[in-house]
């Protein structure tokens, strides 16, 4: 009978599962953490340190958590964890955004399923039900990132419609109107007749549109040459609902143009011979076809400028439109398409405005807020150009038929093109005339400034500078008023009697801290003289029912929250969120911020892309659809996400969905199996059992080493926010480095020497170093995983019950070694070789395990040879025996490619297989006590006591 030796085998224990039950045990460990105050512990162990803030940009609370959600807090979870552990007091107070039309869009969408008028319904109680609204969701999105494993402090987030934050964001908006900023003028903005509200950038996106386009004849009335005598201008527009606005024509300067008399006409043409048409002279073939102009005559050509002074009659003269059409130059007019020739309707444009502005051009308010024509459009007062539900009214056949009528038609057509929409209701907008508060972006030189705080700032990746600063740069001035009712008021009063602004900083301190106690549902209570005091009268004064636009109440968080709490630091160490916040709250942000305080409120700038689903359409909760992150949590894990984000390149858009996922369980997996390795291989380590760094072996040495460089990259990583990097780093050290090769190669020494040899005891050393480091830089990612194989080990490596309370370890410079990095990638490369082999052998069936070959190794490259020399290359092929040769190889050898200069045969190893390690040795036998074990496994046993019989 022999004896049953696994009893004296050093087999890995650990209660870490190989698999990780994601979806209960983190729900477990968030418990865990609560009962353990881990957030106020965070704090208490950073006090004093320096601050680390990354600022919530806040989400909309007015729905389920999307994946761009997800995304966007994972990764500021990765940072500030991340910045934590490497020493800072990276403190996060998450936020909501809860004014605005997206929660406002919601009640009024609850009010229409139940048939009921929001506009019958009393302000008070509609702000109460969007506040409530707003609430709802806040308390579902917060759980939901809660279960994602974001760390912050979730009892005191902040939110716009806090009362402290309303009455901020008074004072700041009282800062610009005390410094003259803040002016109300009529300017062309862009319009939602279904929001019934002027829009802001980032709140509009493009999609096609199929419009009617038309060609407009202006008879000239005042040539500037001659030849322009009994003449019409010709115009292209694709908004023929803009002609009643109509109030110029702009020219290209330096465009040829010419005027061309109509020989012979097509079949339906709206043209005749004799007419005389002026147009750019490179756009007349194509014109001429579109309007069925079969023949004709150029009679004058002539750049643009000669045209100024020219003026034209209105193409509905006759009919309330009796002024004259002045001709401009417009450095806006391109050859592209059209006639080379712009119809300026100075309400409903931003080129048409600004012309109008420098000749001093009438700016009718043609368009109500319903998107109806006034009386200043003649005909067609009460034609509507989209109706309610975002769909064509009747005011562009209206205006189209009295163009026929009045023999100025000259052709129509569809094109599809690129047109904003509401972000929110999918409807098409309009350029609006309307009177709004703006704030002026060269007054008080807030656009240098904000170009200044651009070129101080950090941005990752690089080119978000550029993009932000081009938009800074041309952007017109900030129209900050809304025509809603959820949101922060403005503080303003208009003198009756002046019509200017009351600038009065006593005024503005009164509402805010009227609104700090009551809220700023207080403004539509009815009693204008409480704010006003006792200096003025309220009868004096026009009270604005104008909100604030949300992009500046999120844009003066850094007022409301950074600069409130002493936790936290002003200017922001980062801001982050996607691409499209350029446009949005970076922007917002800046400008307040400059304007106020004269550079950025963040010192960083870091953008990612956008949650993709598997085919790469974006994923949002206007679109709907894709992948849900609850979903994921519920099947896989919360820390499977959070791997997903790393995993990576998120500074451009990234695709999620089934199969991507997949992918990354198998990483995942990969990465617990090396943490489950080095738990089971430390059970009852001590410390007694470490050996110093001078008495271990190369491997160990080299292994230490490249924990040296892991460190290194990962705290480079962490400083350029490059977690990606980190996730490839810590990936191939721990499936690549470890798993197919150190723990390859130290399992029989691991398993199978006695429990104090020297090998054995600086594995386990190294193993204990590579456990404190994996769990330390994986926390910051898999927080829930490395969390769970700290408390496996019971915290013992720092005494600390979380790893989270840890910091990164500080790794000792003399761990780095270079030559023995350079010796040991040579000694692999001959490894990969003799792998590669024994493969081929297993493959042909001439040996099963590897103990079963003994290679023969020819190597003929002096710098290989010297690596190898002193090595045990059996042991570290995981061999029972291996034989280095001179000479040229057979020609049968194994070789590959890019190793050269090694060849590799496979010989079945001399001796009896030991029946403990397994390993063919001739010395097996050898001991008389124990005649089927080697040596060193004879020796282990009778120190253990166990002897065979």
């Amino acid at each position: 009978m022999s004896v049953d030796y696994k009893a004296t085998v050093f087999l890995p224990r650990t209660d870490f599962p190989m698999r990780g039950g994601l979806p209960t045990r983190e729900p477990q460990i968030l418990e865990r953490w609560a009962e353990m105050g881990l957030y106020k512990r965070l704090r208490a162990d950073a006090k004093g340190r320096e601050k680390f803030t990354l600022h919530d940009g806040p989400p909309y609370a007015n729905g389920d958590l999307h994946m761009g959600h997800a995304m966007n807090k994972i990764l500021k979870d990765v940072i500030n964890r991340s910045q934590q552990m490497l020493g800072f007091d990276a403190n996060y107070v998450p936020g909501w955004d809860c004014h605005g039309l997206p929660i406002e869009w919601k009640v009024e969408e609850s009010y229409r399923a139940r048939g009921q008028d929001k506009d019958k319904v009393p302000v008070g109680e509609f702000r109460r039900e969007c506040r409530t609204f707003a609430e709802h969701w806040i308390g579902v999105q917060k759980e939901g990132f809660i279960r994602l494993g974001i760390e912050g402090d979730w009892d005191n987030p902040y939110t716009t419609m806090n009362y402290a934050a309303e009455a901020q964001i008074v004072r700041e908006i009282g800062k610009f109107l005390l410094n003259g900023g803040l002016y109300r003028g009529a300017k062309p903005v862009l319009w939602s007749v279904v929001e019934k509200t002027a829009l802001a950038d980032a709140e509009v996106e493009y999609h096609d549109h199929t419009s009617t386009t038309i060609w407009v004849r202006f008879p000239i009335t005042r040539p500037s040459v001659p030849e322009l005598a009994e003449t019409d201008v010709v115009i292209w527009t694709t908004t023929p609902w803009t002609i009643p606005s109509n109030r110029a024509i702009a020219f290209g300067a330096e465009i040829d143009y010419a005027v061309v008399v109509v020989r012979e006409v097509t079949e339906n043409s709206r043209t005749k011979a004799g007419d005389r048409l002026l147009v750019a002279a490179d756009l007349y073939e194509s014109f001429a076809e579109t309007a069925g102009i079969a023949d004709s005559e150029v009679v004058w050509k002539g750049k643009g400028h000669a045209l100024a002074g020219t003026l034209a009659a209105h193409p509905l003269r006759g009919h309330g439109y009796e002024f004259d059409v002045p001709l401009y130059e417009g450095d806006f007019v391109t050859l592209e398409q059209g006639t080379g020739f712009v119809h300026i309707a100075p309400g409903h444009g931003t080129d048409d405005y600004e012309l109008g502005l420098k000749h001093g051009l009438a700016m009718p308010m043609t368009v109500d807020g319903d998107g109806c024509f006034t009386d200043e459009a003649p005909l067609f007062t009460g034609k509507t150009i989209y109706t309610a539900k975002g769909k064509h009214g009747d005011a562009n056949a209206a205006i189209i038929a009295a163009l026929e009528d009045a023999g100025t038609l000259t052709a129509r057509a569809k094109l599809t093109h690129s047109y904003p929409h509401s972000w929110r209701s999918k409807a098409p907008l309009i350029f609006r005339n309307t009177p709004q508060w703006f704030i002026s972006m060269d007054k008080n030189g807030l656009r240098q400034k904000a170009l200044e705080a651009i070129a101080a700032t950090r941005f990752v990746p690089a080119a978000g500078r550029d993009r932000l600063y081009a938009m800074i740069e041309t952007r017109p001035d900030w129209c900050v008023s809304r025509q809603r009712v959820w949101g922060v008021p403005l503080p303003i009063f208009v003198e009756k009697k002046t019509g200017q602004p009351l600038r009065d900083a006593a005024v503005i301190e009164r509402v805010a801290k009227i609104f700090a106690a009551e809220g700023a549902d207080a403004w539509f209570a009815g009693d204008a003289q409480r704010f006003l005091g006792d200096d003025y009268r309220a009868e004096d004064f026009e009270q604005v029912r104008d909100i604030v636009e949300v992009w500046f109440d999120s844009g003066c968080s850094h007022a409301y929250v950074l600069e409130a709490r002493d936790d936290l630091a002003w200017p922001a160490s980062l801001y982050l969120e996607g691409s499209d916040q350029h446009r949005g709250w970076f922007h917002s942000s800046l400008l307040e911020s400059a304007g106020t305080r004269g550079r950025a409120p963040y010192n960083a700038v870091l953008t990612h892309g956008f949650a993709l689903d598997d085919e790469g359409l974006k994923m949002s909760k206007s679109r709907g659809g894709g992948t849900a992150p609850l979903d994921v949590i519920k099947q896989s894990g919360a820390d499977i996400l959070r791997l997903w984000v790393v995993a990576t390149n998120y500074t451009e858009d990234v695709r999620i969905g089934p199969e991507i996922l997949r992918y990354q369980i198998d990483a995942y997996r990969r990465l617990r199996n090396t943490l489950r390795f080095t738990l089971g291989n430390l059970a009852e380590f001590d410390e007694a059992e470490r050996l110093p760094v001078a008495e271990m072996p190369e491997l160990e040495r080299w292994v230490l080493h490249r924990l040296f460089e892991l460190d290194r990259r990962v705290r480079q990583a962490c400083a350029d926010f490059d977690f990606h990097d980190i996730y490839e780093a810590l990936y191939s050290f721990c499936a690549v480095d470890l798993s197919a090769f150190y723990f390859d190669v130290r399992k029989d020494s691991l398993y199978c020497d006695g429990r104090d040899a020297g090998t054995r005891r600086a594995c386990r050393t190294v193993l204990d170093q590579v456990f404190s480091c994996l769990t330390a830089w994986l926390a910051p990612i898999l927080c829930f995983t490395a969390e769970e194989a700290w408390w496996a080990r019971g915290g013992k490596a720092s005494g600390t019950d979380s790893v989270h309370l840890r910091l990164f370890p500080d790794i000792p410079a003399e761990w780095e070694n270079q030559a023995l990095a350079e010796k040991w990638a040579r000694v692999r490369e001959v490894r990969r070789v003799v792998t590669g082999a024994l493969e081929l052998a297993r493959a042909d069936k001439r040996i099963g395990s590897s103990l079963l070959g003994r290679p023969v190794v020819h190597v003929d490259r002096p710098e290989l040879r010297a690596a190898i020399a002193d090595l045990d290359m059996a042991e570290i092929s995981i061999t029972s025996d291996l034989t280095l040769m001179e000479g040229p190889a057979p020609a049968d050898a194994f070789t590959l490619e890019d190793v050269p200069g090694v060849a590799v045969t496979v010989e079945l190893a001399a001796g009896e297989k030991c029946q403990r390690c397994w390993k063919v040795l001739p010395e097996v036998g050898g001991a008389a006590a124990a005649p089927d074990l080697c040596g060193r496994c004879a020796d282990v046993v009778q120190n253990i006591g166990v002897l065979a019989s």
